[in-house]
């Protein structure tokens, strides 16, 4: 297998019982690159798109985390865990009675929009230089002060109201930092049952999506073939968020590559990020542009020996 250089993303479908982590080691063999990382991690037992950046790519990482998701999910009423999933252990188990389609259907309107979440005790956020999910296998459980997230869409796909214990599949489309798993048992707790997270499917993220993603075999079988340009998405396309101008060579070594600021004009309403590209298309730097101003001011620059 030959191991040239690459710069991009691959969306990976992530399969279940590996860790985020796990698929980004997975990956520096196969690629046999160390400059790798991934977007957001995902459950171990989740599945669904997970974006790996590649070389200078892992740069951009954070542009791409900060852009909303869509999951399928499924909630489980009458039932709450450990982890507010499907993998802990039940605490807390109650009869479903009396609740309609009509109730549900309420009760989901009214978490679109901005809301606040405690994160859970199993999750990676720190307390005191402490993983929370790391003080939770202690047996021990600390405040968590609120988060604000948005529910940008929340769709009601089936409710099964037959059992003991309903199901309510589902699709939501949040931002950056939402708990699918706590949105579920704070739904239960609006309805008055316990609640948990019983499926999730991450469908996108960013611009990429679960049909464009590829397993960690196919990944392979690529590489083996040295074919992995076929499947990497290039810097610049990794971020359709935002718009694009097209520099001269010229300009790209005496002022890009210089730190100088440069004019984009044509621009001159927006405010915001500008991705600057090359003759060929190639994403060398991205610039941030304020409006009214004919500016913008570089961000970051990849210089083609960067390794």
């Amino acid at each position: 297998m030959k191991t040239n250089r690459i710069d991009g993303v691959i969306p990976i479908l992530k399969p279940a019982g590996m860790t985020s982590h796990d698929v980004v080691a997975k990956l520096r063999r196969i690629i046999g690159t160390k400059r790798i990382g991934h977007t957001g991690t995902l459950d171990p037992e989740v599945t669904g798109v997970l974006p790996i950046c590649i070389g200078k790519a892992t740069r951009l990482s954070e542009y791409i985390m900060e852009q909303p998701k869509i999951y399928q999910g499924q909630l489980t009423l009458g039932k709450s865990t450990t982890t507010q999933d499907f993998t802990g252990q039940v605490i807390e188990e109650k009869k479903v009675k009396r609740i309609t389609e009509s109730d549900v259907q309420q009760v989901f309107q009214t978490f679109i929009g901005e809301i606040e979440q405690i994160p859970p005790m199993y999750s990676s956020v720190k307390i005191g230089g402490k993983k929370l999910y790391e003080l939770a296998r202690q047996g021990k459980e600390v405040d968590r002060k609120p988060r604000k997230v948005t529910i940008y869409e929340l769709k009601i796909r089936q409710i099964d109201l037959s059992t003991e214990f309903p199901t309510i599949d589902f699709q939501v489309k949040c931002s950056k930092g939402t708990y699918v798993r706590t949105l579920c048992v704070d739904i239960g707790i609006k309805l008055g049952y316990p609640a948990h997270m019983s499926k999730l499917v991450r469908e996108k993220s960013g611009s990429f999506t679960i049909e464009q993603s590829f397993t960690l075999e196919q990944v392979e079988n690529y590489a083996d073939l040295d074919q992995l340009d076929k499947i990497i998405v290039s810097m610049a396309s990794s971020l359709p968020q935002y718009p694009s101008i097209i520099l001269s060579e010229n300009e790209i070594i005496h002022k890009v590559f210089n730190g100088q600021q440069i004019k984009v004009s044509s621009l001159i309403a927006y405010d915001g990020l500008v991705k600057v590209l090359n003759q060929k298309n190639d994403l060398v730097a991205i610039y941030q542009k304020k409006s009214q101003v004919l500016e913008a001011k570089p961000v970051k620059v990849f210089k083609e020996e960067e390794n």
